[in-house]
């Protein structure tokens, strides 16, 4: 048995408990870094990264499949997985090496093995004792399922669909948010058969609604089917596939069923009740700056109720670390958080929506304005619709940027800067946005707003 003290513990090196290991060793703290499996977590080896790189592989797909719309003569054979998963585990491999090595050069001493509380100040580990002047929770969260539906066989999580070797010809996908809808655009695009079922009414229902329904169209033009508004009841399965019934009596037969109903918090079990720390179905209670109820332990990312994104859990590492060393770290509000959703086509948004927006300041104190890709050169070159979406308030700020598109995602940069730092469209309508670039038509939009449309009628 040993002890080894630090400034802080950390308990978990996914990308809130990693960031939060590298803003306190750059302001002078020693930090010790527990994690259980590799450090990165789900963002870097079951979540972000490789789903990604699997998006890259189904677009490329697409684009060998219509080259000839471009003049170029491809002919497309089909999708060798096993090619796609070496890309896949390269990418993720070069990325954790780096993280390591990064790691290491900062002098974070990492403990492996599994941490549990025990006290305000130690985590356990094995027969190890961590002690910290303050710890920070940052244990992450896994692929949750339904009351009564049980995981196993052909009814699968996201982890499970990441190293499928084959490509199923049906599945059927339980939920129409970000991790469902990205699952269900790969295999479209790797030739299977897709069906979404989605409780509420409509795919993405966290998003602007015109986006919603522009993806729902987008959905049916490629050929991906959806229930929307029905719940699911049950599944049963046998040795040829799974058969879904919906509450109306409906069935959607297929290979696999994915379960994509969204993460819970990975607390149990880890001593946090016994410890005295608020929790509320698994989660960890912290008040806005990110502290619990017990002095010196502050907690971040998924396991703090919210939007359960790698890069709010990244900002909530940094902002706890600069807590702890009395910076007084600005407070960035989950609605102010850039979300992407990277399907074909791609859904990026910051702020409210107009719905949200009127119920804010009012219905009657906010105006939007949504201007049509089908407008912007450097969208018809990629051969991409959609739209952007840019919500004021009257006389006042933008509150909300709103898009869908190819590449979108690379666009939410900007639209995060002008709702953070509460940009009026008239401050920003006189900055040049570059031509060719899908960028201008986050320009035409602020321009309209601004009154002073150019292209846009």
């Amino acid at each position: 048995m040993s002890e080894q003290n630090f400034d802080i513990v950390v308990l978990g090196g996914g990308s809130g408990g990693y960031a939060a290991a590298l803003r306190a060793v750059q302001l002078g703290f020693t930090v010790g870094l527990v994690e259980k499996g590799k450090l990165g977590g789900t963002c870097l080896h079951r979540g972000c990264i490789p789903t990604k790189a699997l998006l890259h592989a189904a677009e490329v797909a697409d684009v060998s499949r219509e080259s000839s719309k471009f003049g170029v003569t491809t002919t497309f054979e089909g999708i060798d997985v096993a090619g796609v998963t070496a890309y896949r585990e390269g990418i993720v491999a070069s990325k954790f090496k780096g993280l390591q090595g990064l790691i290491k050069a900062r002098g974070i001493t990492v403990i492996e093995g599994e941490g549990r509380l025990v006290s305000p100040t130690t985590v356990q580990v094995g027969d190890d004792t961590i002690v910290g002047k303050n710890v920070i929770l940052a244990t992450g969260s896994y692929s949750r399922s339904l009351p009564g539906l049980e995981l196993g066989g052909r009814v699968i999580t996201s982890e499970q669909a990441l190293e499928l070797d084959f490509v199923p010809k049906k599945v059927a996908v339980l939920g129409g948010g970000v991790i469902g809808v990205e699952f269900a655009s790969v295999w479209k695009s790797f030739g299977a058969d897709v069906s979404i079922i989605e409780a509420l009414p409509h795919l993405v229902p966290n998003e602007e609604e015109s986006v919603s329904k522009q993806l729902e169209r987008a959905f049916r033009k490629r050929g991906i089917e959806y229930t929307l508004g029905v719940r699911f009841q049950s599944v049963t399965q046998n040795d040829s596939g799974v058969v879904v019934t919906l509450e109306n009596g409906a069935t959607v037969e297929a290979d696999l069923l994915l379960v994509a109903v969204g993460r819970g918090p990975s607390t149990a079990g880890l001593g946090f009740e016994e410890v005295g720390i608020e929790m509320d179905r698994g989660f960890v209670i912290t008040d806005e700056r990110l502290a619990t109820n017990v002095p010196g332990v502050y907690a971040v990312g998924d396991i703090v109720p919210g939007l359960q994104l790698a890069h709010r859990g990244f900002q909530q590492g940094i902002f706890v670390a600069e807590e702890i060393a009395g910076q007084n770290p600005i407070i960035v509000e989950d609605v102010n958080i850039p979300k992407i959703t990277y399907c074909d086509p791609e859904v990026a948004s910051v702020g409210y929506t107009e719905a949200k927006a009127g119920e804010k300041f009012g219905a009657d104190q906010v105006s939007s304005y949504e201007y049509s890709l089908g407008g912007n050169g450097k969208s018809a070159i990629l051969g991409t619709t959609g739209s952007i979406k840019v919500v004021r308030v009257k006389d006042g700020p933008v509150v909300g940027v709103h898009m869908i598109g190819a590449r979108v995602g690379e666009l939410i940069g900007e639209g995060q800067l002008v709702v953070n730092w509460e940009a009026y469209p008239e401050d920003i309508a006189p900055l040049i946005h570059a031509h060719p670039t899908q960028n201008e038509a986050l320009g035409e939009a602020f321009l309209a707003l601004a009154g002073k449309p150019l292209h846009a009628l």
